[in-house]
């Protein structure tokens, strides 16, 4: 891999939140950041560049939903707008395929239940933890 390895921020729309992930090239692994809301006012700008201001990201990472076929889903559109306004931050943006995330994160964090580890699982950690799967795709990719 040449030049030095990157810290990316990962999100997974969604029309009322959207999850967000720092995943790292260096480990190769990703982090729940937790959620910021959205709704039809629009993304909390303010969250999400309190986090690009933290992190310090090299590029954002951006999950587009779309249906098991792989044609477009209808959140697409919106999660493809949410990736062109992110252009504020003046960093490279990217997009993943996030086919199932959001079911794989479940079906993670509840097998995490059953063995005890985790608690009530609340719908920000499900999307929090696809924003991860969402990184991890991405540096599996380019790492």
């Amino acid at each position: 891999m040449p030049g030095t390895p990157e810290t990316v921020v990962a999100f997974d729309f969604g029309l009322r939140r959207i999850g967000i992930a720092v995943g790292q090239q260096v480990t190769g692994s990703a982090n729940p950041l937790g959620i910021a809301g959205n709704s039809d006012a629009g993304p909390d700008w303010n969250a999400i560049a309190k986090i690009v201001r933290e992190w310090r990201p090299a590029r954002l990472i951006v999950g587009m939903p779309s249906r098991s076929d792989g044609s477009p889903s209808d959140i697409g559109k919106q999660a493809s707008l949410f990736a062109d306004a992110l252009g504020r931050y003046e960093l490279p943006i990217e997009t993943v395929d996030e086919r199932f995330t959001s079911i794989e994160a479940e079906e993670m964090l509840m097998q995490e239940r059953v063995l005890g580890i985790r608690g009530r699982i609340k719908k920000e950690m499900i999307d929090s933890a696809a924003a991860v799967l969402i990184a991890e795709r991405w540096l599996q990719k380019n790492s």
